[in-house]
């Protein structure tokens, strides 16, 4: 989130006079000050096409008059630059950034909710400038800004406010029904925890958003119904808050018997624009309210206030009562013009901030003074929605009691009395559910059977009662079996197309809650459906046989570079005895003692045990370079021996190998079309049991799925199949539920402990008989010729120069040697010529003494 905004900021200090409304207001022509005076330019960012953006500009504009008309003599003037957000934030961080460029402003108001707030913070930081934060919620994320100041509601006291109110009247679980939206969603979870924390159990959470159809809202209010659900604590906004009770309403569920509690976030929102049939619709609701204490000053600046925006018509219906923001926003605008007084030059904007800090006062809010930078108002008002309005029954104080009007107490004995829902002054009673009242989950568990330890179901043929079992279905039950459910089983009949399976949990809430079965857990499904974390391991694997073969030794090598590093060994044996033949006594002898020599030589090199001296400098450069090769080929042979000695070794050959999968599994399928795999042929199966047999009678070479079908498939033949290698590639199995179903993070609370509790483990080693063979990775193919083919290279240029500088050597040596005897040679062959020649052209009777005689001359 913090390297968006920094992108965002920079983008936008680009772009931000596109963005920024033109609207610039100064509030020096209202008060006619004299030009004298030093101008502090304050920015206001808000969204002035809503109410609460109307009433917090006017009152911002009437707190800085009210305050110059006091201190007339004061050197300096607040000077305010208003910038329409339209209610968007990223229009709001424009805005901000064009105030700071155009204007130069030295401070900015603004950020209504957790995103504004954090974006605006975020370019505070970066120009060292204070923002001001109206109404936004409390959040840890917001705690690194040094230059954010918020004004809003303390959410501890509230969280202790509202449990207190539910232990004091005896109610032992609520229903959350909440705002899906960062401004909601952190504080929710926070009073969720304080009131789990506090022996209030939550027994579910809904949430909705704006735009969430009235179907969806009927649809989930009707569950709670029936889950028995009857305190409510709501956490909405003014708009989605009126549609919800409409829809209570008409289920029945705003009468006898049930409560409902809003947060102040949600009755600070509440305006008077409610139309009369909503109003009616709220009757009996409590809220929380943050507390302004009624004032003189109060009571008349609200009667100015109400005139100035029916003068202006900015809204087209009466407001009798001015919002916590506009108080907020009047109390901030009197302590920056405080501050503007005492502010150093040029450092304007930090000391501005120091002082807003040590700032004290009486506001229209009560006592001003910052705590940790912020503005909290830490006691509440109790409200009671009757009729039309709204009535005071208590108070919630700081220092953790309830009190009225005439007492200050810890419990609900002293409050004035609530009239809820239905009419009736009597508190409803705490409602426990008896074992005959337990909830009922509706189970859509897949049927396939293929892997009937994973799931398996069976319907009885005499009772014809559906019969449940496998790993998956313990785990489901261990996990629900803290809440107070009764469960009913649907079997899945329309295949093992799990796509279907979670949009029909989708498509049909009426029926089903959830599904349970070898589900994995995919992107796709999630657009449907909810998972809980996973309960299986993530990944897929590859099974194959496990080796067996006496002949182990060999597979190292390929049989090219087997034979090829065989016929060096014999060449080298050659060379060396070509060189030293000559010289060397140990390399002559018979014929049978030469070749035996030839090859003792070659491969006693291999563990240098050769015993013969070596006298010519070219047999030791041939020696030499041999050794060099056979070191690289003994150390390569080793290694992968080692390997293969350890563990089970597969080659992916595109052409030789089949690989099996789960038939139908989308998931295997994906596998099949990675780069590695891409190429294989692949064969469907449909259980353990067709994997076995397909790997046993070479069907296929190896099997590659998920691997908790591996587990299976290993459990039940430990001795003959192991996992080769894994991937991880998949999120492992999960229970599937319906969109917001509360208890997702409850069922994945309980599958965390068992994973930490080891109790899995044991489902596990239950399930799937055994545990897991030793898993290996793919890392000792064979050594081929071809990766050794420069090292031969090499050997056999080297073993070729020693050769022919040997021939060279001897040539030498022997020249005239040759010459004399080419000549000789030549000279036999030229008489031999013309003897032939002489018979062939002059035949006489005398050729044979003529030949004599010749060859006596």
């Amino acid at each position: 989130m913090e390297r968006f905004c920094k992108i965002l900021i920079v983008l936008l200090l680009f772009i931000s006079t596109a963005f920024a409304s033109p609207q610039n207001d100064d509030v020096e022509k209202s008060l006619g000050s004299g030009h004298e005076a030093v101008q502090i330019r304050v920015g206001l960012v808000l969204d002035l096409g809503s109410v609460e953006g109307k009433i917090v500009r006017t009152s911002v504009f009437m707190a800085l008059s009210d305050f110059y008309a006091i201190h007339s003599d004061y050197k300096t003037r607040v000077s305010l630059s208003v910038r329409n957000s339209h209610g968007e934030p990223l229009l709001a961080l424009a805005s901000a950034v064009d105030l700071l460029k155009t204007v130069e402003v030295e401070a900015i108001i603004g950020g209504n909710s957790l995103l504004e707030t954090k974006l605006l913070a975020e370019l505070g930081e970066k120009a060292r400038v204070p923002v001001i934060s109206l109404n936004s919620p409390v959040s840890l994320s917001l705690g690194k800004y040094s230059h954010l100041i918020q004004a809003t509601h303390d959410s501890v006291s509230e969280a202790k406010g509202i449990t207190s109110f539910v232990h004091g009247f005896d109610w032992n679980s609520v229903a959350l029904v909440y705002e899906d939206e960062d401004d909601w969603r952190e504080s929710m979870q926070f009073l969720a925890d304080h009131l789990h924390e506090n022996g209030v159990s939550v027994q579910s959470k809904v949430g909705f958003t704006v735009s969430s159809s009235e179907d969806l809202m009927m649809d989930r209010l009707q569950k709670l119904k029936d889950l028995g659900s009857t305190v409510f604590v709501v956490h909405l906004s003014e708009v989605i808050a009126t549609h919800l009770f409409s829809c209570a309403e008409r289920l029945g569920m705003m009468g006898e018997g049930f409560v409902w509690i809003l947060t102040a976030k949600s009755m600070n929102r509440f305006h008077e624009n409610i139309d009369d049939f909503e109003k009616e619709a709220m009757e009996g609701v409590v809220g929380f309210k943050s507390y302004i204490p009624r004032s003189k000053e109060l009571h008349n600046f609200t009667l100015r206030w109400r005139k100035l925006l029916a003068d202006e018509e900015v809204v087209g219906f009466e407001i009798t009562r001015l919002s916590i923001s506009g108080v907020w926003a009047h109390d901030i605008a009197w302590a920056l013009a405080s501050a503007a007084e005492v502010t150093t030059l040029p450092n304007v904007s930090s000391t501005l901030l120091e002082v807003m800090k040590n700032t004290r006062f009486k506001g229209l809010s009560g006592e001003y003074q910052l705590d940790d930078k912020k503005l909290l108002s830490k006691k509440f008002e109790i409200v009671n929605m009757i009729g039309s309005g709204e009535r005071i029954v208590g108070f919630w104080n700081s220092n953790g009691s309830f009190s009225n009007r005439r007492h200050l107490t810890s419990t609900h004995d002293k409050l004035e009395t609530i009239i809820w829902p239905g009419g009736f002054a009597q508190s409803p009673k705490r409602r426990d559910l008896g074992e005959n009242e337990r909830k009922k989950l509706r189970v859509l568990v897949t049927s396939s059977n293929r892997f009937p330890r994973l799931m398996k179901v069976l319907t009885d043929p005499v009772t014809k009662k559906l019969i449940v079992e496998g790993f998956c279905l313990e785990v489901f039950e261990a996990s629900i079996s803290p809440f107070n459910y009764e469960v009913e089983y649907i079997p899945w009949l329309n295949g093992s197309n799990y796509d279907n399976l979670a949009y029909a949990l989708y498509s049909q809430k009426d029926k089903y809650d959830v599904a349970v079965g070898d589900i994995t857990i995919t992107s796709n499904r999630s657009m449907y459906v909810e998972f809980t974390m996973p309960f299986t391991e993530m990944g897929l694997g590859i099974v194959a046989l496990k080796e067996r073969s006496i002949w182990v030794f060999f597979q190292p090598l390929t049989l090219d570079l087997w034979l090829t590093s065989a016929a060096f060994f014999v060449l080298t044996g050659i060379t060396v005895w070509l060189i030293e033949r000559s010289e060397n006594k140990e390399f002559q002898g018979s014929w049978q003692k030469q070749i035996g020599v030839i090859f003792w030589f070659g491969f006693s090199t291999l563990v240098y045990a050769h015993r013969e001296r070596l006298k010519h400098n070219l047999s030791r450069f041939v020696v030499i370079v041999w050794l060099f090769a056979v070191l690289i080929l003994t150390a390569s042979y080793t290694a992968t021996l080692t390997s293969m000695m350890t563990m089970q070794q597969i080659r992916f050959n595109s052409n030789e190998d089949n690989v099996g999968h789960l038939s139908g599994s989308l998931i295997a399928n994906l596998a099949l079309t990675s780069s590695s795999l891409r190429a294989m042929r692949s064969l469907g199966l449909n259980s353990a049991a067709d994997y076995a047999q397909a790997l046993l009678n070479k069907t296929v070479s190896f099997v590659i799925d998920e691997l908790p079908y591996l587990k299976v498939l290993l459990g039940e033949n430990p001795t003959h199949f192991q996992i080769v290698k894994t991937q991880c590639t998949t999120n492992g199995f999960g229970f599937m539920f319906q969109k917001g179903f509360e208890l997702v993070p409850d069922v994945s609370r309980e599958i965390s402990k068992l994973r930490t509790s080891e109790r899995l483990l044991e489902m596990e080693k239950r399930w799937f008989v055994n545990q897991l063979p030793y898993t290996t990775d793919d890392t000792s193919n064979p050594i081929t010729l071809y990766r050794f083919r420069g090292l031969f290279m090499i050997t056999g240029a080297s073993f070729a120069f020693a050769v022919a500088v040997l021939l060279i050597l001897w040539l030498r040596e022997k020249w005239e040697d040759l010459v004399k005897s080419v000549k000789l040679y030549l000279s036999r062959r030229f008489l031999h010529f013309r003897i032939h020649f002489t018979r062939t052209i002059h035949p006489s009777p005398f050729d044979d003494n003529a030949v004599q005689m010749a060859q006596r001359n």
